[in-house]
């Protein structure tokens, strides 16, 4: 069975013009092309193009996503990996559901709050050992209470900030730009800002220690594919590491 164009667009809920830049860079070619000109799709190119959305899903760009598509052994096993994640996921979406839920009930009703059931799938210290391990338990406390004694508007907002910066940062790389001119520079300025902007880091004294500090977070975008995700992959993070070096490094 073969779809066209317009009908797999409007069931993934996507556009036919994204279908055609797919095929442009390598990523989902038609299953082939009729006489009309029509692009068609059989099943592997849905299973290939569900993929893709999963994966756009966790941040990542087109160029990893083809490397990683391209080196998977089988469809299988990789769907079994997405709907590992997706489960996970679901299971943390749920448990945050349910915290909420909860808190809403006690507040109508006028019960007594439980902290312990509150923050049920709101896991900020996934990351304490490795703040610990670069920057010492003193920046992880810091920090750790600076993030406790935020309004949830604030929380918010910070989270808005980071994900804005990723945006920006993968639309910058993926458009080719020079990480190290004046736009990519202007990013690197508001993300040097948004690293400072938490307590307890090592950044906020000496220019040299500014530099130093941020060199450890550039590099763990590399090299760390959950973070390199933020970036739309290790390509992505690559232009960032450059950017924000150069921002540090530059003589001012």
């Amino acid at each position: 069975m073969e779809w066209s164009i317009q009908q797999i667009s409007r069931a993934a809920g996507t556009t036919s013009r994204t279908l055609r830049h797919y095929d442009d860079i390598g990523l989902l070619a038609p299953t082939r092309i009729g006489s009309n000109g029509y692009r068609y799709y059989d099943s592997s190119a849905l299973v290939r193009l569900q993929r893709i959305l999963l994966l756009r899903e966790l941040g990542l760009g087109l160029e990893q996503i083809r490397d990683l598509l391209d080196r998977d052994t089988t469809e299988v096993d990789a769907l079994e990996k997405h709907l590992a994640w997706l489960r996970d996921e679901q299971s943390r979406l749920a448990r945050q559901i349910a915290s909420v839920k909860a808190t809403i009930h006690a507040l109508r009703g006028g019960e007594e709050l439980m902290a312990e059931n509150m923050f049920d799938g709101f896991d900020h210290t996934r990351y304490r050992e490795e703040v610990e391990q670069r920057w010492g338990a003193d920046a992880y406390t810091q920090s750790d209470r600076w993030w406790r004694g935020m309004s949830d508007a604030e929380r918010a907002d910070w989270k808005t900030l980071a994900a804005d910066l990723g945006r920006d940062w993968i639309a910058a790389a993926e458009g080719g730009i020079d990480p190290e001119g004046d736009e990519a520079q202007a990013l690197a300025a508001r993300h040097v800002a948004w690293l400072r902007s938490v307590p307890g880091t090592p950044g906020q004294g000496s220019a040299s220690e500014l530099a130093q500090y941020v060199r450890g977070p550039a590099d763990m975008y590399v090299d760390d594919p959950r973070f390199a995700a933020n970036y739309g992959g290790t390509a992505g993070a690559q232009f960032v590491r450059t950017a924000l070096l150069h921002h540090v490094d530059a003589p001012r």
